[in-house]
Order: structure tokens, then C-alpha cells, then sequence
């Protein structure tokens, strides 16, 4: 179960949810049995209804695991639509290519390596830009990524961010860890910006592990 609901809700809230693909699942349990994170189904259900009511052509994922969030975001595309995605760590983006291509996933480009200076790239050369970016990276870093995100991110697009409020630390300081006190500063910091940016407008969702959503103006 996520981190922030009761398991009750989420279970009664996973009943609605539509069959997912055998290989989705797959990768679900995977992750499960590695102690990767991915994204809890119903959030899996809003950035793939999301991707849809925006009828995007072009998506960024900074954060891609094994592209468990990356497939459903790709089912969300327009025809002709492209993902670009961003891992890091060089075994989870062996994986996540390895599952793009048991799907015939011709639309989606992994680029490995680190995401702020990949990100500082895209931005300095002027030829990309995202009708919606999923964020779901070092959350440590989120205030770093969000003035390239919003350079990236076309008018009316779609900045979302995941384990915003993480496992409620960021929301309730009785259940801050020691270790985690630096993470949920900078998360409160991010949340901040995005809420108080003059050309964003966001919303927090208490659903996963909190998600917020942000749309530029």
C-alpha cells in the first residue's frame, strides 16, 4: 500500500481501476521483490488520464526506475507523440530498456546520465519543449529541476511531481525521520515555489505518496 492513505481507501479506490497490461503487472512485482520504487497504481491512473486530456504530443519524465511510469505515460500520447526519459543509474535504465522493448515502445527515448545536466542541455540548445513533464527523481533536488522544467515546459503544459509530501513527513513533523529532515525541507521549499510561482498553478493531491500538479500560465 502507499504511505499517506489509510490501506482501506486505497484498496476501495484500486477496485476502479482499469486491468493493467500482464507486463505492467510484471514489472509491479518486480519492483516489489527489488525494493524499487514505482508509482502506486492510482497515481499510475491519473498521469496516463492526464497525458490523455492534454492530448500530448510530447512528454518528459526525469525519473524513469525500470519505466513502469514511463509505459503508462506512453499509452497517453497522441499519435506521432514522443517521450524523452531520464535515468541515471545504469542497471534500472538496462531494465526499463529492456521492457520498452519487449513492448515495441518506438516512441520513447531513454537518454542515461544525470538529469540536471541533461536538462541544462535540452534548455541551452532551444529545440525542446513538453506539453508535460513527470518529475519523479531525487526529491532533494526538485527546487533544482523546477526553473528547467518550467523553461521546457510550454504554456498551458503540465509540470507533475511525485512523493511531494513523502510518507507525511512534509506535512506533519511528528513523523519526520532524522535522516530525512534535509529531503523534506527542500520538498516544503518546492512546494513553496510551485505554489506561490506567478505563472504556475498547482494543486496538491493526498493520493500515492502525494502528488502535486502544476499548470503553466
Amino acid at each position: 500500500m502507499g504511505t499517506i492513505n489509510y490501506d482501506f481507501i486505497e484498496e476501495f479506490i484500486r477496485q476502479f481501476i482499469p486491468e493493467r497490461d500482464a507486463l505492467l503487472l510484471e514489472i509491479e512485482r518486480s519492483a516489489k521483490e527489488k525494493g524499487i520504487p514505482i508509482v502506486e497504481p492510482e497515481v499510475g491512473q491519473l498521469i496516463y488520464l492526464l497525458a490523455r486530456i492534454k492530448k500530448c504530443k510530447a512528454i518528459l519524465e526525469i525519473g524513469t526506475a525500470i519505466g513502469y511510469s514511463t509505459i503508462i505515460l506512453a499509452g497517453g500520447l497522441e499519435p506521432g507523440g514522443r517521450l524523452i526519459t531520464i535515468e541515471k543509474d545504469k542497471e534500472m535504465a538496462d531494465e526499463a530498456e529492456k521492457n520498452f522493448q519487449r513492448l515495441g515502445l518506438s516512441n520513447v527515448i531513454l537518454l542515461k546520465g544525470d538529469a540536471l545536466e541533461i536538462l541544462k542541455n535540452m534548455v541551452s540548445t532551444g529545440n525542446y519543449q513538453f506539453d508535460f513533464i513527470f518529475l519523479d527523481a531525487a526529491k532533494g533536488q526538485y527546487v533544482q529541476f523546477l526553473p528547467l522544467c518550467y523553461r521546457l515546459l510550454n504554456t498551458g503544459g503540465l509540470l507533475v511531481a511525485d512523493n511531494v509530501l513523502y510518507k507525511g513527513m512534509v506535512a506533519n513533523r511528528d513523523l519526520l525521520k532524522r535522516r530525512k529532515i534535509t529531503i523534506v525541507k527542500r520538498l516544503k521549499k518546492y512546494l513553496n515555489q510551485v505554489t506561490s510561482h506567478p505563472n504556475l498553478e498547482t494543486s496538491i493531491l493526498p493520493i500515492g505518496d502525494g502528488v502535486s500538479i502544476s499548470l503553466k500560465v
